[in-house]
């Protein structure tokens, strides 16, 4: 179970992006004309998005689950004033902003130079129940990736050599891998070198990447000739199975995929407080490396 002084830790530090949030949105909140009751929410925000945080790091299946015989049982101290469960899926649903926000502002690392992407398969459903499927109809859509077809969405992530969460965008299924790195909002706190599989192999793109100051480092397909490198470009290539390791974890430590949502904000507040909960993480996979100067290349193949 998650220790009292976890979640003291987690609840401080989102109520802290709370009361700057909150009198931020209402002086950009757009006015209808129309008298309306500002009556006080029973729990804060704070209190709402830490409880579904938390479920990410708490082990639980399902968030029913949790929240019945966990959070309403065993945390009452913590959340003494804690709603129904269906209304709190309602209140989850809608915070799912400052969520977002929370995350985008408060829980990226810092790029070191060092940095890796690739992207995972989110599936909706098992592909056997694909036509059933109402909650994501013409939202999601079918793509490929090595373990064979899936609907879904595609998590893109970008990680440094510390393990810790870069950026990250969710597109379509069918949504080429390299098409992110050609938006800028991506990118714009990334520097240095950037190592990615096969998938992202692009001339366009590493030319694209190369006037920005970014250096694309990839594998070579079994078609292509062999192309010199650096030993250092060759050695952290290798070591890019850090980020494979960290998609493991999202998936089926922090359940950012299962096939139990019933709206697509349910789906979006799931897989981001899966990714704010792995920030939290005290032991992220990480990799050791030292640099040396050298002039040595190395040719891969």
């Amino acid at each position: 179970m998650i220790s009292k002084d976890k979640i003291t830790e987690i609840f401080c530090s989102i109520d802290d992006f709370c009361l700057v949030f909150e009198p931020a949105l209402r002086k950009r909140e757009l006015s209808t004309g129309k008298k309306t009751r500002n009556r006080k929410f029973v729990m804060s925000k704070s209190e709402i998005v830490t409880i579904t945080v938390l479920f990410h790091l708490s082990g639980f299946r399902t968030f029913k689950h949790f929240y019945l015989f966990y959070v309403q049982k065993h945390l009452t101290q913590e959340f003494p004033n804690t709603v129904s469960y269906n209304r709190f899926v309602e209140l989850m649903q809608s915070n799912v902003l400052p969520l977002t926000l929370y995350m985008k502002t408060c829980c990226l690392g810092r790029c070191t130079g060092i940095s890796f992407i690739d992207s995972t398969p989110i599936r909706a459903c098992k592909n056997k129940r694909i036509k059933q499927n109402k909650v994501f109809n013409g939202i999601a859509t079918t793509g490929k990736s090595t373990m064979g077809w899936f609907y879904g969405f595609k998590l893109h992530i970008i990680v440094n050599d510390k393990g810790e969460l870069l950026d990250f965008i969710i597109t379509q299924a069918n949504v080429d891998d390299r098409t992110p790195l050609k938006q800028d909002n991506i990118l714009e706190r990334i520097f240095g070198s950037l190592y990615a599989d096969k998938g992202y192999v692009s001339k366009e793109l590493m030319a694209l990447l190369f006037q920005q100051g970014l250096h694309l480092v990839t594998g070579i397909r079994n078609n292509m000739k062999n192309v010199m490198m650096t030993m250092r470009d060759k050695i952290l290539l290798r070591k890019r199975s850090v980020i494979e390791t960290i998609n493991d974890q999202l998936k089926n430590i922090a359940q950012a995929e299962h096939s139990r949502h019933r709206s697509f904000a349910n789906f979006i507040t799931n897989l981001v407080a899966s990714l704010i909960a792995y920030s939290f993480q005290e032991k992220k996979p990480r990799i050791k490396f030292e640099t040396h100067d050298t002039t040595q290349l190395a040719l891969f193949y």
